[in-house]
Protein backbone atom coordinates (compact mmCIF):
# COMPACT_ATOMS: atom_id res chain seq x y z
CA UNK A 1 0.00 0.00 0.00
CA UNK A 2 0.96 3.40 -0.51
CA UNK A 3 2.46 5.36 2.21
CA UNK A 4 1.02 8.63 3.39
CA UNK A 5 4.65 10.40 3.06
CA UNK A 6 4.55 8.43 -1.18
CA UNK A 7 1.13 9.97 -1.69
CA UNK A 8 1.58 13.59 -0.96
CA UNK A 9 5.67 13.51 -1.62
CA UNK A 10 6.03 14.46 2.20
CA UNK A 11 9.50 14.25 3.86
CA UNK A 12 9.83 11.88 6.75
CA UNK A 13 10.97 13.54 9.78
CA UNK A 14 13.45 12.93 12.73
CA UNK A 15 11.98 15.45 14.95
CA UNK A 16 14.97 16.47 17.96
CA UNK A 17 13.78 19.32 18.21
CA UNK A 18 11.29 18.58 21.13
CA UNK A 19 7.72 19.34 21.10
CA UNK A 20 7.04 21.79 18.20
CA UNK A 21 3.92 22.69 16.79
CA UNK A 22 5.52 23.21 12.98
CA UNK A 23 6.23 19.19 13.34
CA UNK A 24 3.08 18.07 14.82
CA UNK A 25 3.83 17.87 18.11
CA UNK A 26 3.64 14.92 19.70
CA UNK A 27 2.13 11.04 19.13
CA UNK A 28 -0.45 10.03 20.93
CA UNK A 29 -1.05 6.61 22.90
CA UNK A 30 -2.69 4.19 20.66
CA UNK A 31 -5.58 3.91 22.87
CA UNK A 32 -5.82 7.87 22.58
CA UNK A 33 -5.88 7.45 19.26
CA UNK A 34 -8.49 4.95 19.32
CA UNK A 35 -10.42 7.46 21.44
CA UNK A 36 -10.02 10.24 18.74
CA UNK A 37 -11.59 7.77 16.21
CA UNK A 38 -14.77 7.22 18.71
CA UNK A 39 -15.44 11.10 19.16
CA UNK A 40 -14.89 11.64 14.96
CA UNK A 41 -17.62 8.39 14.65
CA UNK A 42 -20.24 9.62 17.34
CA UNK A 43 -22.47 12.64 18.19
CA UNK A 44 -22.75 14.17 21.27
CA UNK A 45 -24.93 17.24 22.77
CA UNK A 46 -21.62 19.01 22.61
CA UNK A 47 -22.30 21.65 25.57
CA UNK A 48 -22.76 18.37 27.87
CA UNK A 49 -19.81 17.06 26.67
CA UNK A 50 -17.76 20.30 27.02
CA UNK A 51 -19.17 20.34 30.99
CA UNK A 52 -18.92 16.81 31.65
CA UNK A 53 -15.43 16.10 30.63
CA UNK A 54 -14.71 19.45 32.38
CA UNK A 55 -15.91 18.06 35.75
CA UNK A 56 -14.10 14.89 34.42
CA UNK A 57 -10.78 16.57 34.54
CA UNK A 58 -11.30 18.96 37.44
CA UNK A 59 -12.28 15.80 39.74
CA UNK A 60 -8.75 14.05 38.27
CA UNK A 61 -6.70 17.13 38.84
CA UNK A 62 -8.31 17.95 42.37
CA UNK A 63 -9.31 22.01 41.17
CA UNK A 64 -12.68 24.00 40.68
CA UNK A 65 -13.20 23.40 36.66
CA UNK A 66 -11.89 22.94 33.66
CA UNK A 67 -12.69 23.26 29.77
CA UNK A 68 -10.65 21.93 26.58
CA UNK A 69 -9.83 24.08 23.95
CA UNK A 70 -8.40 23.64 20.09
CA UNK A 71 -4.95 25.00 21.39
CA UNK A 72 -2.98 26.91 23.85
CA UNK A 73 -2.99 30.24 21.58
CA UNK A 74 -6.66 29.84 21.48
CA UNK A 75 -6.72 29.14 25.42
CA UNK A 76 -4.79 32.68 25.70
CA UNK A 77 -7.50 34.65 23.55
CA UNK A 78 -10.29 33.05 24.91
CA UNK A 79 -8.81 33.60 28.53
CA UNK A 80 -8.82 37.05 27.61
CA UNK A 81 -11.87 37.91 26.39
CA UNK A 82 -12.95 36.05 29.13
CA UNK A 83 -11.82 38.76 31.76
CA UNK A 84 -12.34 41.55 29.72
CA UNK A 85 -16.40 40.37 29.00
CA UNK A 86 -17.25 38.52 31.95
CA UNK A 87 -20.66 37.95 32.25
CA UNK A 88 -21.72 40.95 29.79
CA UNK A 89 -24.13 39.64 26.90
CA UNK A 90 -23.36 42.62 24.20
CA UNK A 91 -19.85 42.15 24.49
CA UNK A 92 -19.49 38.48 24.52
CA UNK A 93 -21.25 39.61 20.77
CA UNK A 94 -19.39 42.42 19.72
CA UNK A 95 -15.84 42.14 21.37
CA UNK A 96 -13.94 44.05 18.86
CA UNK A 97 -16.30 46.78 17.83
CA UNK A 98 -18.34 47.64 21.27
CA UNK A 99 -17.16 51.41 22.63
CA UNK A 100 -18.54 50.01 26.30
CA UNK A 101 -15.86 51.40 28.51
CA UNK A 102 -14.50 48.45 30.54
CA UNK A 103 -10.53 47.57 31.06
CA UNK A 104 -9.34 45.60 28.70
CA UNK A 105 -5.15 46.22 29.58
CA UNK A 106 -3.47 42.79 30.15
CA UNK A 107 -0.08 43.59 32.07
CA UNK A 108 2.45 41.00 31.47
CA UNK A 109 6.50 41.02 32.20
CA UNK A 110 8.14 42.55 28.57
CA UNK A 111 10.72 40.00 28.69
CA UNK A 112 7.35 37.45 28.33
CA UNK A 113 5.91 39.28 25.49
CA UNK A 114 7.66 37.07 22.82
CA UNK A 115 6.85 35.37 19.76
CA UNK A 116 6.58 31.18 20.54
CA UNK A 117 5.45 31.01 16.88
CA UNK A 118 2.95 33.90 17.18
CA UNK A 119 3.05 36.86 19.11
CA UNK A 120 1.86 36.87 22.29
CA UNK A 121 0.54 40.31 21.67
CA UNK A 122 -1.30 38.98 18.75
CA UNK A 123 -3.16 36.39 20.66
CA UNK A 124 -4.23 39.03 23.80
CA UNK A 125 -5.32 41.18 20.84
CA UNK A 126 -7.33 38.45 19.56
CA UNK A 127 -8.95 38.37 22.82
CA UNK A 128 -9.93 42.02 22.64
CA UNK A 129 -7.17 43.10 25.07
CA UNK A 130 -4.43 45.63 24.95
CA UNK A 131 -0.76 44.26 26.11
CA UNK A 132 0.81 46.80 28.70
CA UNK A 133 4.22 45.84 29.32
CA UNK A 134 5.99 45.98 32.34
CA UNK A 135 9.60 46.46 33.45
CA UNK A 136 12.39 45.66 30.86
CA UNK A 137 13.60 43.06 28.24
CA UNK A 138 16.10 41.91 30.69
CA UNK A 139 14.31 42.43 34.21
CA UNK A 140 10.41 42.92 35.57
CA UNK A 141 10.20 43.04 39.46
CA UNK A 142 6.63 42.51 41.28
CA UNK A 143 6.99 45.98 42.29
CA UNK A 144 7.98 46.94 38.56
CA UNK A 145 4.55 44.98 37.71
CA UNK A 146 2.32 46.52 40.10
CA UNK A 147 3.19 50.11 38.89
CA UNK A 148 1.75 49.15 35.53
CA UNK A 149 -1.93 48.51 37.14
CA UNK A 150 -4.68 51.13 36.51
CA UNK A 151 -8.05 51.55 36.44
CA UNK A 152 -8.21 50.10 33.09
CA UNK A 153 -6.31 46.88 33.78
CA UNK A 154 -8.06 43.96 33.31
CA UNK A 155 -5.46 40.85 34.21
CA UNK A 156 -2.04 39.75 34.53
CA UNK A 157 -0.76 37.75 32.10
CA UNK A 158 2.16 35.69 33.19
CA UNK A 159 4.16 33.39 30.22
CA UNK A 160 5.82 30.53 31.93
CA UNK A 161 8.27 29.26 28.81
CA UNK A 162 11.68 28.46 27.75
CA UNK A 163 11.07 31.52 24.66
CA UNK A 164 10.71 34.08 27.61
CA UNK A 165 13.29 35.69 29.32
CA UNK A 166 14.68 33.82 32.65
CA UNK A 167 17.14 36.02 34.29
CA UNK A 168 15.83 38.99 36.74
CA UNK A 169 12.29 38.62 36.46
CA UNK A 170 9.38 37.65 39.14
CA UNK A 171 8.22 34.54 39.70
CA UNK A 172 4.46 32.87 39.49
CA UNK A 173 4.28 33.52 43.25
CA UNK A 174 5.19 37.19 42.74
CA UNK A 175 2.40 37.38 40.29
CA UNK A 176 0.53 35.84 42.14
CA UNK A 177 0.71 38.49 45.30
CA UNK A 178 0.42 41.40 42.92
CA UNK A 179 -2.56 40.16 41.58
CA UNK A 180 -4.14 39.84 44.79
CA UNK A 181 -3.23 42.75 46.37
CA UNK A 182 -5.33 44.25 43.30
CA UNK A 183 -7.85 42.02 43.09
CA UNK A 184 -7.03 41.33 39.75
CA UNK A 185 -7.69 38.29 37.88
CA UNK A 186 -4.14 36.19 36.82
CA UNK A 187 -3.59 34.11 33.90
CA UNK A 188 -0.68 31.72 33.44
CA UNK A 189 0.17 30.06 30.04
CA UNK A 190 1.88 27.00 30.90
CA UNK A 191 1.35 25.16 27.54
CA UNK A 192 4.70 22.95 27.38
CA UNK A 193 4.71 22.33 31.61
CA UNK A 194 4.55 19.37 33.02
CA UNK A 195 3.33 19.98 36.05
CA UNK A 196 -0.82 20.38 35.88
CA UNK A 197 -1.61 22.07 38.93
CA UNK A 198 1.53 23.87 40.40
CA UNK A 199 0.24 27.24 39.30
CA UNK A 200 -3.18 26.83 39.75
CA UNK A 201 -2.04 25.60 43.66
CA UNK A 202 0.16 28.98 43.41
CA UNK A 203 -2.90 30.59 43.06
CA UNK A 204 -3.68 31.75 39.15
CA UNK A 205 -7.39 32.42 38.22
CA UNK A 206 -6.82 30.47 35.25
CA UNK A 207 -3.87 28.41 33.80
CA UNK A 208 -3.67 26.96 29.82
CA UNK A 209 -1.46 24.32 28.55
CA UNK A 210 -0.92 22.39 25.30
CA UNK A 211 -3.07 19.67 24.92
CA UNK A 212 0.09 17.96 22.46
CA UNK A 213 3.14 19.03 24.32
CA UNK A 214 3.81 17.16 27.53
CA UNK A 215 0.12 15.84 27.82
CA UNK A 216 0.90 13.65 24.54
CA UNK A 217 -3.05 14.34 23.89
CA UNK A 218 -4.30 14.89 20.24
CA UNK A 219 -3.91 19.07 18.68
CA UNK A 220 -6.38 20.77 21.62
CA UNK A 221 -5.49 23.29 24.85
CA UNK A 222 -6.45 22.79 28.50
CA UNK A 223 -8.03 25.78 30.27
CA UNK A 224 -8.18 25.47 34.27
CA UNK A 225 -8.73 27.25 37.54
CA UNK A 226 -10.94 28.75 39.22
CA UNK A 227 -15.41 27.96 38.46
CA UNK A 228 -16.09 31.18 37.38
CA UNK A 229 -13.37 32.32 35.48
CA UNK A 230 -13.55 28.71 33.38
CA UNK A 231 -17.28 29.45 33.09
CA UNK A 232 -16.35 32.76 31.05
CA UNK A 233 -13.79 30.84 29.20
CA UNK A 234 -16.68 28.83 28.39
CA UNK A 235 -19.11 31.20 26.99
CA UNK A 236 -16.82 32.48 24.47
CA UNK A 237 -17.78 29.32 22.61
CA UNK A 238 -20.85 32.34 21.74
CA UNK A 239 -18.22 34.78 21.13
CA UNK A 240 -14.00 34.55 19.56
CA UNK A 241 -14.79 30.60 20.71
CA UNK A 242 -16.42 30.04 17.69
CA UNK A 243 -13.98 30.67 15.16
CA UNK A 244 -11.21 28.60 16.80
CA UNK A 245 -13.85 25.34 18.59
CA UNK A 246 -11.97 22.10 19.21
CA UNK A 247 -13.78 19.01 17.72
CA UNK A 248 -15.46 16.14 19.79
CA UNK A 249 -12.45 14.27 19.06
CA UNK A 250 -9.98 16.55 20.15
CA UNK A 251 -11.95 17.19 23.69
CA UNK A 252 -12.66 13.30 24.26
CA UNK A 253 -8.30 12.85 23.26
CA UNK A 254 -7.25 14.76 25.49
CA UNK A 255 -9.44 14.24 28.41
CA UNK A 256 -8.13 10.22 28.30
CA UNK A 257 -4.40 11.46 27.79
CA UNK A 258 -4.95 13.33 30.69
CA UNK A 259 -6.09 10.67 32.68
CA UNK A 260 -3.08 8.60 31.33
CA UNK A 261 -0.53 11.38 32.07
CA UNK A 262 -1.40 11.56 35.77
CA UNK A 263 -0.25 7.68 36.10
CA UNK A 264 2.10 7.31 33.04
CA UNK A 265 5.67 6.40 33.97
CA UNK A 266 8.10 9.50 32.06
CA UNK A 267 11.24 9.45 31.35
CA UNK A 268 13.48 11.55 33.62
CA UNK A 269 15.87 14.11 32.42
CA UNK A 270 18.91 11.47 34.38
CA UNK A 271 17.21 8.70 31.91
CA UNK A 272 17.42 11.28 28.99
CA UNK A 273 20.96 11.95 29.91
CA UNK A 274 22.14 8.36 30.34
CA UNK A 275 20.65 7.27 26.88
CA UNK A 276 22.48 10.41 25.40
CA UNK A 277 25.98 9.05 26.62
CA UNK A 278 26.72 6.94 23.45
CA UNK A 279 25.51 9.71 21.27
CA UNK A 280 27.37 12.80 23.02
CA UNK A 281 30.39 9.85 22.73
CA UNK A 282 29.84 9.94 18.93
CA UNK A 283 29.49 13.25 18.31
CA UNK A 284 32.66 14.35 20.24
CA UNK A 285 34.88 11.80 17.78
CA UNK A 286 34.01 13.65 14.81
CA UNK A 287 36.08 16.69 14.19
CA UNK A 288 34.92 20.83 14.10
CA UNK A 289 32.09 19.09 16.72
CA UNK A 290 32.04 19.00 20.53
CA UNK A 291 28.50 18.25 22.41
CA UNK A 292 27.61 18.04 26.06
CA UNK A 293 24.51 17.25 28.21
CA UNK A 294 23.09 20.34 29.00
CA UNK A 295 19.45 20.82 30.77
CA UNK A 296 16.35 22.67 30.29
CA UNK A 297 16.64 26.44 30.52
CA UNK A 298 13.40 26.77 31.80
CA UNK A 299 13.71 24.22 34.90
CA UNK A 300 12.20 21.25 33.52
CA UNK A 301 13.41 17.94 33.92
CA UNK A 302 14.33 17.61 30.60
CA UNK A 303 18.18 17.00 29.36
CA UNK A 304 19.52 17.34 25.80
CA UNK A 305 22.91 17.84 24.01
CA UNK A 306 24.24 20.50 23.16
CA UNK A 307 26.14 20.50 20.07
CA UNK A 308 28.55 22.96 18.66
CA UNK A 309 30.08 23.70 15.70
CA UNK A 310 33.66 25.04 14.64
CA UNK A 311 32.20 27.45 12.16
CA UNK A 312 35.56 28.21 11.07
CA UNK A 313 36.56 25.25 10.48
CA UNK A 314 33.77 23.50 8.67
CA UNK A 315 33.31 26.36 6.36
CA UNK A 316 29.59 26.68 6.99
CA UNK A 317 27.84 28.74 9.76
CA UNK A 318 25.50 26.71 11.94
CA UNK A 319 22.35 27.75 9.68
CA UNK A 320 23.62 26.71 7.03
CA UNK A 321 24.37 23.24 8.69
CA UNK A 322 20.67 22.80 10.15
CA UNK A 323 19.59 23.75 6.56
CA UNK A 324 21.46 20.82 5.11
CA UNK A 325 20.25 18.30 7.63
CA UNK A 326 17.10 19.09 6.91
CA UNK A 327 17.52 17.99 2.97
CA UNK A 328 16.73 14.67 1.82
CA UNK A 329 14.31 12.10 2.25
CA UNK A 330 14.58 12.90 5.99
CA UNK A 331 14.49 15.89 7.50
CA UNK A 332 16.73 15.94 10.87
CA UNK A 333 15.22 19.15 13.11
CA UNK A 334 16.96 20.25 16.08
CA UNK A 335 16.68 23.12 18.60
CA UNK A 336 18.56 26.17 17.06
CA UNK A 337 17.55 29.02 18.92
CA UNK A 338 21.41 29.20 19.77
CA UNK A 339 22.52 28.84 16.25
CA UNK A 340 23.68 32.43 15.87
CA UNK A 341 26.24 31.20 18.78
CA UNK A 342 27.21 27.98 16.59
CA UNK A 343 25.30 25.76 18.48
CA UNK A 344 21.91 23.68 18.31
CA UNK A 345 20.15 20.80 20.96
CA UNK A 346 18.99 17.57 20.68
CA UNK A 347 15.68 16.99 22.45
CA UNK A 348 15.47 12.96 22.72
CA UNK A 349 12.08 12.65 24.00
CA UNK A 350 10.90 12.40 20.77
CA UNK A 351 13.64 10.25 19.36
CA UNK A 352 14.60 6.44 19.42
CA UNK A 353 18.06 5.31 20.21
CA UNK A 354 18.18 4.15 16.40
CA UNK A 355 17.60 7.59 15.25
CA UNK A 356 20.67 8.87 17.26
CA UNK A 357 22.77 6.79 15.70
CA UNK A 358 21.59 8.26 12.14
CA UNK A 359 21.98 11.69 13.32
CA UNK A 360 25.38 11.37 14.36
CA UNK A 361 25.77 9.62 10.99
CA UNK A 362 24.69 12.32 9.14
CA UNK A 363 27.01 15.23 11.23
CA UNK A 364 29.53 13.09 10.41
CA UNK A 365 29.26 13.11 6.55
CA UNK A 366 28.37 16.46 6.41
CA UNK A 367 31.29 17.61 8.20
CA UNK A 368 33.10 15.17 5.79
CA UNK A 369 31.96 16.60 2.90
CA UNK A 370 33.61 20.51 4.28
Amino acid sequence: MQSIYEKYQLKHVINASGRMTMLGVSTPAPDVVERVAYGLTNYFEIKDLVNKTGEFIAQLLDIEDAVVVSCASAGIAQAVAAVIVKDDEDLLLNLHSSDKPVPREIILPKGHNVNFGAPVDTMVTLGGGKVIEAGFANECSAAQLAAKITPQTAAILYIKSHHTVQKSMLTVSDAVSVAREHQLPLIVDAAAEEDLTTYYRAGADLVIYSGAKAIEGPTSGLVLGKKTYVEWVKRQSLGIGRAMKVGKEGILGLTLAIEHYLTATKETGAEMANRMDKFVCDLNTIPAISAQIVWDAAGRDIARTEISFDEKQIGKTTYQIMSELKQGDTAIYFREYKANEGKAEVDVRSVSNEQLDVISERIRLLVKGM
